[in-house]
Parts: structure tokens; C-alpha cells; sequence
């Protein structure tokens, strides 16, 4: 995985792994796209949610509103950090958000702006008005102003600073509880792919055992120190891969295939794979690729995987936008036990005049969400906020997406730009913190995925095995 470059994840996952039983996904959540939502001022009061701490977080970009010195702004999520969290309570007719690390400071509006102001002050005051699909207005009583996203000015991301104005898809929020609801996992038959959580291998090919990955210098530092056939007899369900372009056809290596001494060709983790499958048939098995072959190259790899086409799982044509993720028990029952998810771009490929799912590889950003895959570099301090990797000037799909008739599968990275054995430990051992304090809240879903360095320390297998105890 390259620090400049998005990473590929190919991810291999079986239902009954670290003592995981078969699961898939929740039924789906309303449309991506959600239509502006104007309600006259003087109708209707407020549908709020019970009193309680709230993170107030914007439906478009999933960033949440935080107390910025006395401006309101949008942040990352950032758990019980970065003053972001809010206690919401009846005010007379209308409601008041307190800062939980303020007394007596609500977010509130001075003039066109959002900013925190006295909480027993007019302008700390809302009226909450369900927007549908778990949406709210948050509206100045008695007026048209809402607290809104700004604008997005062209070429730039929607600025920090949070405003006063109408109400528009930007001032549509959130309210997502910090104590989230959460209820036991439906019985072993029932549990859909969404409802359950793989431990992931970052960068699984660049491990030192199966064959070359990059330079000798950069050798010396591999993101796992054990094969691919060793990663799925430990449990490892999740497995990461980079692809280049050569000669041979789309081999992993990281950056780049020049001066790595037997690089591995795709088609050979995958095949190792398949077999894994034919010999585990309760499995199941996800593949995400950070991608930069020709989409007639990929095929003619994919070609080469003996019963690749027997258990490859095409949810474009199973249903899954319509009627959600299957079950996990409908997936083993139809055989259909390997997805495979580019990270590649369908407009480039339109072009070129070859789809990927044109021959059963899905484009990833139509069926996860993802967030930024580094948290610093190996040594030193550590970026724990849990934003979207698809948030920048070009694009922008927020953890939160709630998909198109279905419920994005949600990955989560938890690594360093730089694969350091120690700082890979104590990451490990905190994954669940920060999976159920930073990125459950953030992307309001469970990991699906969650993607170490070196999962052989630390233990993450013991965070997956308690995220998978619930549903969220």
C-alpha cells in the first residue's frame, strides 16, 4: 500500500472464522441520494430524538459538527475527542445541544454563522424536525435558518466553518447517540454479510514468504510475516492486494514490480483461495483490489484460477441492490463464495470499452465505504479520527452512505504508513477501541472489514471475535 495512493483490499472472508458463524448482510437503508428537504417555517414543531449525547453529523459529508474555539465547524470524527459530542434536551418548546466538555455552552448561530454561544441564550435553540431516514432539520424557531453545510466552492472540499441558511440537502443531520442501540446477532441461519466483521490483512502479499513485493530495502519491512496459505489457515479472512501491470501479466507488488526479485502473480493467491474454498465449503471469501492493470489483463488473470467461475459471487445479479445483502447460509448454500471488489474506475473502463463487472468484478465504491487508510506514520503519534478515504475536492462518499437499496459493507483500516512490529502491537491490542469509540459512530455501522498490519500481534482476532457479538 502506497502513502499517496488509495489501497487495495482484497479480502478474503470465511463465515466460521475466529469462531464467527455464518453471517450477511442487514436489509438496506433508504437511497444514496436523498431529495432536498423544505419545510415551511411556520409548520410543523419538532420530532427529536430521546435526550440524550449526540454527535451531530452532517448527511452529506459524515463529518461531525465540533466546538472550535467558539466557531461550530465540521471535523472528523473523532470519538469523546475534539468536543463533538453534545447532550440534547428539551428547552421550552424547542431544544438546546449542550457541549458535553463545556457547561452551559450549546451550539448555536451568531448571525449567518454557526458558533457555540450561552446555552440559556435565543440563539442556542432549535427546533428539531425529522427529515426522514433518520434525518433532521435543525431550524431557528419561528425563521427559515437552519444549521447547514456550506456550499462547496468548485475544485475544494465543503468548507470547515458550518452556517445559517436554508433548508437544503446540506442542512439535513444525523443525530447519531455516542451509547449506540445495540442488540444481540440474529441465529447462525439468519445473520446477514453486514452484520459481521472479518479480520483483514494489510497488504496480505507483502509478507516475505510467498515471493518478492518491492525492493530488498523496502523487503525489510513487510506488513505480515506469514503466506497466504498460512493467513487463511490462521483465520485471516480479509487480504489486501496491490496489482501492477508487466509482461506477465497483473503481478503484486507494492509501488511498483521494478527490481523485486519473484513477484507473485495475482492469479496465484487467488487460486490458493479457491482452493481454500473447495476444501472449506462453509466459506466465504471477498476479494478488494487496489488496481492498476488493463481490464483485459485482470481477465485474462481471473482465466487462469481453476473453478474460479464455481464459487465467484456476482451480487450485480443476484439482487442485492433491491433486496439487500444475503444471508450468509444463502451465499455457502449457492456456492456463491468468492467476491472480488476493484478499487478502479468504471468511467475509465467505459471508455476503454471493457467493464470489470462485465466479467464478475464489482467496483468497490458502489458497494463499501471506506475510511483513510493511515493513521500516521510507524513510529509516534497516531491519528485516531475515522473519516472517509472517498472525501476530498473530486469525490465524496461518507462512511454514512446508506447505499442504493442496500447497506455498504464498511471497511475499516487500522495501520501505519509504515509496518513497524512494536507500534503494530499496541495498534492491535486498540482496535477495538477504536472501532467501537471512533468508527462504529462514525460510519453508524459495524466494520465489516478491519485491516491490520502483522494481525499475528496483538490480538486483533480477539477484537473481531467481540465485534461479532452484536449487531450495531
Amino acid at each position: 500500500m502506497r502513502t499517496s495512493r488509495p489501497l487495495l483490499v482484497v479480502a478474503a472472508l470465511a463465515a466460521g472464522a475466529l469462531g464467527v458463524p455464518t453471517a450477511a448482510a442487514v436489509p438496506t437503508a433508504p437511497a444514496a441520494v436523498m431529495p432536498a428537504v423544505v419545510i415551511p417555517s411556520g409548520t410543523a414543531v419538532e420530532a427529536a430524538p430521546p435526550s440524550g449525547t449526540y454527535y451531530v453529523q452532517s448527511v452529506t459529508t459524515g463529518l461531525n459538527a465540533s466546538d472550535a474555539g467558539g466557531a461550530v465547524e465540521q471535523h472528523r470524527p473523532q470519538g469523546d475527542e475534539d468536543r463533538q459530542q453534545w447532550s440534547l434536551r428539551a428547552a421550552g418548546s424547542a431544544h438546546v445541544l449542550e457541549s458535553t466538555d463545556a457547561a452551559g455552552t450549546c451550539l448555536g448561530r451568531s448571525g449567518g454563522q454557526a458558533r457555540t454561544v450561552g446555552c440559556d441564550q435565543a440563539d442556542a435553540a432549535w427546533e428539531v424536525l425529522d427529515a426522514g431516514g433518520d434525518r433532521y432539520l435543525l431550524r431557528a424557531p419561528g425563521t427559515g435558518d437552519h444549521l447547514t453545510v456550506s456550499p462547496k466552492p468548485g475544485g475544494e472540499n465543503y468548507p470547515a466553518p458550518l452556517a445559517v441558511g436554508g433548508a437544503g440537502s446540506l442542512a439535513q443531520w444525523y443525530l447519531t447517540p455516542v451509547g449506540p442501540v445495540a442488540g444481540p446477532l440474529p441465529p447462525a441461519d439468519q445473520r446477514t454479510l453486514d452484520q459481521m466483521t472479518f479480520l483483514t490483512a494489510h497488504n496480505a502479499y507483502a509478507n516475505g514468504v510467498d515471493g518478492g513485493f518491492a525492493p530488498p530495502f523496502i523487503n525489510l519491512a513487510p506488513n505480515q510475516t506469514r503466506g497466504i496459505e498460512q493467513q487463511l489457515a490462521d483465520g485471516v479472512r480479509g487480504f489486501q492486494l496491490d496489482i501492477h501491470q508487466t509482461g506477465d501479466g497483473a503481478i503484486l507488488c507494492h509501488n511498483s514490480c521494478t527490481l523485486v526479485s519473484s513477484p507473485v502473480a495475482l492469479w496465484v493467491d487467488l487460486q490458493r483461495m479457491v482452493d481454500f474454498l473447495r476444501a472449506n465449503p462453509d466459506q466465504f471469501v471477498t476479494v478488494f483490489l487496489e488496481d492498476y492493470v488493463e481490464p483485459d489483463v485482470l481477465r485474462a488473470e481471473l482465466d487462469r484460477v481453476d473453478g474460479l467461475a464455481d464459487v465467484l459471487y456476482r451480487p450485480d445479479l443476484t439482487g442485492v441492490r433491491e433486496d439487500g445483502w444475503p444471508t450468509m447460509s444463502r451465499l455457502v448454500a449457492d456456492d456463491d463464495r468468492l467476491l472480488i471488489l476493484s478499487d478502479h474506475s468504471r468511467t475509465a473502463d467505459e471508455a476503454a470499452g471493457l467493464t470489470r463487472e462485465s466479467f464478475g468484478v464489482m467496483y468497490q465504491r458502489e458497494w463499501t465505504v471506506e475510511n483513510y487508510w493511515s493513521m500516521g506514520p510507524g513510529i509516534g503519534d497516531s491519528d485516531w479520527s475515522c473519516y472517509s478515504r472517498w472525501y476530498d475536492a473530486g469525490t465524496n462518499i461518507p462512511l454514512t452512505s446508506p447505499g442504493s437499496g442496500f447497506r455498504p459493507l464498511f471497511v475499516m483500516n487500522h495501520f501505519r504508513d509504515v509496518p513497524v512490529e512494536v507500534t503494530a502491537r499496541t495498534d492491535n491490542e486498540r482496535l477495538l477501541d477504536r472501532a467501537q469509540r471512533f468508527c462504529q459512530p462514525a460510519a453508524r455501522k459495524k466494520p465489516t472489514f478491519v485491516a491490520v498490519d502483522r494481525y499475528d500481534v496483538g490480538d486483533p482476532a480477539a477484537a473481531v471475535r467481540t465485534l461479532n457479538t452484536y449487531t450495531y
